[in-house]
């Protein structure tokens, strides 16, 4: 497969780069014969597409063939690109994968040339989607860094038969390469000696949750999104992605769609008991509430699911994280599966008003800083008869290597059947155990690696069910894993491992501040170079990773 190509730095050399002669004669017969190619390639008339019709900055992604003169590449002649050999079905999923990735931004993501040529010079880019590569060489595309607002239609390529035709891939390198020309460098990768180990980041993980940065390489994770971390030029030179292309392209972010604040929230009213809502989180601090009112008692059953292409979230960018809160402004629950970029709520609630906090939320293995993009909410309303119950409430902790649940219910009615349900992708959920109905606390080791929730079913005497709270907790492997001390002393952490793990220490948004290795025992890590604060500390062995959080003060 090939990669995205290195020489996107050649940007440096815009007014020095003067061809060989013998690069010259080379290239010279290989572009007349991609003239031939370029009229034989007609394709049917491509869907009309666009992300954000009101934005005056543009991206322009071109299937259908270009003529490209008079620019930085053409220090041979004109370069004449073939279509790109898709499918309207292929460029439409392909345009939609892009589009997302850069949905948080006031820019329009189209593939009508209409739209590309009403836009300024300085704020628009032609991205070529084409077969005809032999005129570069083997890359899976290229582009002059910071090229957007260079003014003189200087376009970046894609090479889709490089590619294999692989939509996933020419999406991937379609947003890496119209990053560069908005100024990103490649995302790089370093051990803990600071030695760099790729110049481009593949990012960890696997499944759903599975990441690598944009600007690195996406072509093997599910999620790739937008980062800050180390580029090319050195573990400490440090790249935000978001802020370099807000501040240097002559466009910023979108205009916030909902408040974030209780007093302000929107109302999604049901209709024949079901209510959608669609929406965007735009920034790292972006927060959306929507309030609805249930009706009567009975079942809440929400579907949160972010933009995708496909099955398993595919082409999402957003881990949705969703807070449930009552009218009283009391947080009920958080939904948040671990292994899955969407949530689910499914509960019994009595009649009122509630609330829905929707938050775009970092995992195991993608940072909080950019969770971003597009997303759609269904709820439902399953009435039911009112009960007489106060209170069903399930509470959970991790004892060694055992989960412990305890329960209180109080309620008018009798209790003909308790069941303990556990969840490990938090949509199907199946018995741990029927407890006799006067059983209030149940221990166990849980087979399952992965984090679980739990939830408490109860069925009363008059034939109607009620739900619990949801309860998440950590998988039962994280006695094999380093622990992090309630201590901070001198300045220094204390970690105490059951081996050799690597460390990385990060702020908030992201941004690595210190990482090495554990070895096995007890470890004393100096921190008295960052700020006071909150952090995040990963640790991780060849295979998975594991998150903390400490304070320093």
């Amino acid at each position: 497969m090939a990669r995205f190509s290195s020489v996107p730095y050649i940007t440096q050399l815009k007014t020095l780069l003067k061809p060989t002669l013998a690069m010259k004669t080379f290239l010279r017969p290989l572009l007349m014969g991609i003239s031939f190619v370029y009229a034989m390639n007609a394709i049917a008339q491509v869907p009309l597409l666009r992300s954000l019709a009101s934005a005056q900055a543009v991206i322009f992604l071109d299937f259908d063939g270009h003529f490209v003169e008079g620019t930085s590449w053409n220090y041979s002649g004109p370069i004449s690109c073939a279509s790109s050999g898709l499918t309207n079905t292929q460029i439409t999923t392909v345009f939609n994968r892009v589009a997302e990735d850069y949905r948080p931004f006031n820019v329009n993501v189209t593939t009508d040339s209409t739209e590309f040529l009403a836009a300024p010079l300085n704020k628009r880019m032609r991205v070529i989607i084409t077969v005809s590569h032999e005129w570069y060489g083997s890359a899976g595309g290229v582009a002059f860094i910071g090229s957007f607002t260079w003014g003189d239609d200087t376009p970046c390529f894609i090479f889709s038969s490089l590619l294999n035709y692989n939509v996933k891939n020419i999406s991937e390198a379609a947003s890496h390469e119209t990053g560069h020309t908005l100024g990103l460098f490649h995302q790089a990768a370093y051990n803990a000696s600071c030695v760099k180990t790729s110049d481009y980041n593949y990012g960890v993980g696997a499944g759903e949750i599975g990441w690598a940065p944009i600007m690195g390489v996406g072509y093997y994770q599910n999620l790739t999104s937008w980062y800050n971390g180390p580029n090319s030029y050195g573990c400490t030179s440090y790249q935000n992605d978001m802020e370099v292309i807000t501040s240097s392209n002559g466009f910023g972010y979108r205009a916030d769609d909902y408040s974030a604040t209780f007093a302000d929230a929107s109302a999604a009213p049901f209709l024949a008991n079901e209510f959608i809502v669609d929406g965007m989180i735009g920034q790292n601090s972006d927060q959306d509430m929507i309030r609805f009112t249930q009706p009567g008692f009975g079942r809440f059953q929400l579907n949160a699911i972010p933009y995708n292409v496909g099955a398993g979230n595919s082409g999402s960018n957003l881990d949705l994280q969703i807070s449930l809160y009552n009218s009283s402004e009391t947080l009920l629950n958080v939904y948040n599966p671990g292994t899955l970029l969407s949530s689910v709520i499914d509960t019994s609630l009595n009649a009122g008003v509630y609330y829905l906090k929707i938050e775009g939320r970092g995992n195991i293995y993608t940072p909080d800083y950019s969770s971003l993009g597009s997303y759609k909410l269904q709820g439902n309303f399953t009435a039911g008869i009112p009960l007489a119950v106060r209170r069903v409430e399930l509470h959970g902790e991790i004892s060694r290597d055992k989960h412990k649940l305890t329960w209180l219910i109080d309620a008018d009615e009798a209790i003909t059947k308790q069941t303990l349900e556990i969840s490990t992708d938090g949509r199907k959920f199946n018995p741990v155990t029927q407890a006799t109905n006067d059983l209030r606390t149940y221990i166990y080791k849980p087979a399952a690696t992965a984090a679980s929730q739990y939830r408490l079913n109860v069925l009363f005497d008059n034939g109607k069910q009620y739900y619990s709270n949801i309860v998440s907790l950590r998988n039962s492997g994280a006695a094999n894993w380093p622990k992090l001390l309630n201590n901070i002393s001198n300045n220094n952490i204390s970690i105490n491992s059951p081996g050799s793990f690597n460390y990385t220490i990060y702020e908030f948004d992201g941004k690595a501040v210190r990482n090495g290795q554990l070895s096995n025992g007890l470890n004393s890590i100096n921190i008295s170079a960052i700020n006071g604060g909150m952090y995040i500390i990963r640790f991780a062995n060849n295979n998975e990773q594991l998150t903390d959080k400490f304070v320093k003060l």
